[in-house]
């Protein structure tokens, strides 16, 4: 009933928000008679605020329509090379005869869509041919397309790795580090010929007893049945996924604002006095933030419960106990990959040490192939996006990349 109810509280919310919307204009548009009065901009940021918290924000475009290479701009146009049912394989693909690495980003599936590394994907295609994992909103895919689990998610990195060949190299943000680490180990244990020429993993729970945040210890917290019983709720009928059973986005969207409450209230109240201010540019980079951070998608049942307990519970790749489709899965297979993790020292998702923990599986992997970063004063987005990835970290991985 949790979903229907959330669905029920949007319809009754719809004709405040028409309202707020409408007031915004009459307030904000210079033809308006009340746009020039003392209040005008309090109103209108006011109604504006009201609009923000209470619309639903759809999946956020690319955005992405050029790059530079040798100092010109080059078009770029985004391709879907390969549709899964619950996942599109993108090339991000640009106008030039240039030969450069090919890398394939493993975008989280954890509640954000693949759009949240627009930034990462913005600045690599400059110097790589880029690919990425776009995970669908499970709420969208009919029930016949069947279930999907961590396994699953394991079978598509498989997939797509030989898809785009031997010289690939793969790029895992947060949740991905650890199912693109099975998937590599399971491809070298079965000594298939094409392996990455190298993984970075950024930020993501390998071993989620070092350093335990808020999120690892909620996870472990509660038996795998509170959460089954709790949160998974099935798509209403008024989707193309109705009856699936999934973790709804706007339950993930809960957990990250109550994480840091105080941090989004102090946003939203500057927001208010930049809009009150006239400081446009500061309230138009509020609205690209929480534009992207408010769009968040559900994803499905049997693999955000399997996650919790492989990942998180059992710490089952760690602890060398995880079997997928009867094999176990073991990183010191793994002999040609190089290995390059990278933490933020800040990062209140995944704790110091957590991806670190790779190099300690990966035992065969040539020290000459291996590399760690700690970045100081960075938390987990800024691995990811932001001024400090873009000038300091991501310099270390195109170089790392080409070092292969």
């Amino acid at each position: 009933m949790l979903y229907e109810l959330h669905e029920m509280q949007h319809a009754m919310l719809a004709p405040f928000a028409a309202a707020a919307n409408a007031n915004m204009a009459l307030f904000s548009n210079p033809h308006s008679p009340l746009a020039h009065t003392p209040m005008a901009r309090s109103m209108a940021a006011a109604n504006e605020l009201v609009v923000r918290l209470v619309q639903r924000y759809k999946k956020p475009v690319w955005g992405i329509h050029t790059t530079h290479i040798d100092g010109e701009p080059v078009p770029v146009t985004i391709e879907t090379v390969l549709a899964k049912p619950f996942c599109n394989l993108l090339h991000f693909q640009r106008a030039t005869t240039r030969t450069d690495p090919v890398v394939l980003v493993v975008a989280p599936l954890s509640g954000h869509h693949a759009t949240l590394l627009r930034d990462t994907v913005r600045t690599l295609i400059a110097d790589h041919d880029v690919y990425v994992t776009d995970w669908l909103d499970a709420r969208a895919v009919p029930l016949a397309q069947g279930a999907f689990s961590l396994t699953d998610y394991i079978g598509y990195i498989r997939e797509f790795i030989p898809f785009l060949g031997r010289d690939v190299h793969v790029i895992s943000v947060c949740q991905p580090t650890v199912p693109v680490l099975a998937a590599i180990s399971l491809m070298a244990a079965d000594q298939e010929k094409i392996a990455p020429k190298s993984m970075t993993m950024m930020g993501g729970p390998i071993d989620t007893r070092r350093s335990p945040t808020v999120v690892n210890n909620f996870a472990t917290g509660r038996p795998l049945s509170w959460f089954e019983s709790r949160v998974i709720q099935r798509v209403p009928g008024t989707y193309p996924g109705f009856g699936r059973k999934v973790y709804p986005g706007f339950l993930q969207h809960a957990s990250f604002i109550a994480m840091n409450a105080d941090r989004h209230i102090e946003a939203h109240r500057e927001f208010f006095g930049h809009l009150v201010q006239g400081d446009g540019e500061s309230a138009a980079s509020h609205r690209r933030f929480y534009d992207e951070y408010n769009a968040v998608l559900d994803m499905p049942a049997e693999y955000y419960l399997e996650t919790l307990k492989v990942v998180f519970m059992d710490h089952a790749l760690p602890n060398g106990t995880w079997v997928v489709n009867g094999q176990l899965v073991e990183p010191a297979a793994i002999t040609k990959t190089a290995l390059f993790s990278i933490e933020g020292e800040l990062d209140d998702i995944s704790g110091v040490g957590q991806t670190e923990a790779a190099h300690g599986l990966c035992s065969n992997v040539p020290t000459a192939k291996r590399d760690h970063l700690l970045v100081e004063g960075v938390g987990h987005y800024g691995i990811f996006a932001g001024r400090r990835f873009r000038e300091f970290i991501y310099p270390r991985i195109r170089d790392f990349i080409r070092k292969q």
